[in-house]
């Protein structure tokens, strides 16, 4: 029997992931990571997916916000609202969480080892975020390395576990075509960096996804439902 855990936040990229196990593995669950992030609302909106497709679900808190660095977590920094595409930067942008991905790894392989859970899914890409080291291939195939010499794998126990990252390579609108293959419902998907169900509009995120969806050419499906709803 194949099995994963996909690290699901409630947003596009995940969800997409999500969709992509379900049509590949025998056994999927879901892990979620509360780590005092602003987007809280991608928590809740995790919950209810999982639910919605009868996925095992489970959050795990784990409060990054003492490290610091991200205005992700630290409510105190402005997000970044540009006006207008700028030009490629050096470093990480300032909604850069350090080392995210990786925590979040290490403790998704301690908690699938826990459950005899092999695969991590991930939905890492560097598509809208070339400025995040945690999204690459050299990374993905590092972490891999130690968790592989960091778990019971390091004893000989079979299979070992892998870090699969289907979106890699994929841009923004791909991701969102190979969801729709797989069947994925993104009403309810939180992308916006501000925290907000409906989008802002003008930070980064909010931006890479209205531009993906006028490329497919569909309207983003939480947009359709936040207006059948009578929401402003």
């Amino acid at each position: 029997m194949t099995s994963c855990v996909v690290l699901f936040s409630g947003g596009l990229d995940s969800t997409t992931a999500l969709a992509w196990a379900l049509d590949r593995y025998d056994r999927v669950q879901a892990l979620t990571f509360d780590y005092g992030q602003r987007h809280r609302a991608e928590v809740r909106s995790a919950r209810l997916t999982a639910r919605r497709l009868g996925v095992p679900h489970a959050v795990l808190k784990v409060d990054l916000r003492p490290v610091g660095g991200s205005a992700l977590t630290d409510p105190r920094a402005p997000l970044p609202r540009p006006k207008r595409a700028s030009k490629p930067r050096t470093g990480p942008p300032a909604t850069y969480v350090p080392f995210r991905n990786g925590v979040f790894l290490a403790l998704a392989a301690a908690w699938a080892e826990a459950r005899g859970l092999r695969d991590l899914v991930c939905g890492f890409h560097v598509a809208d975020s070339p400025g995040y080291p945690d999204t690459t291939k050299a990374f993905v195939r590092a972490m891999e390395r130690a968790i592989r010499a960091g778990t019971g794998a390091a004893f000989g126990a079979s299979p070992a576990p892998r870090i699969v990252a289907p979106l890699l390579g994929l841009d923004k609108p791909g991701i969102i075509r190979l969801g729709l293959r797989h069947g994925a419902d993104y009403s309810r998907t939180v992308s916006c960096y501000a925290g907000g169900e409906r989008p802002c509009g003008t930070c980064a995120s909010c931006r890479y996804r209205a531009r993906a969806w006028r490329a497919v050419g569909r309207e983003d499906p939480l947009l359709a439902r936040l207006r059948k709803e009578g929401q402003p």
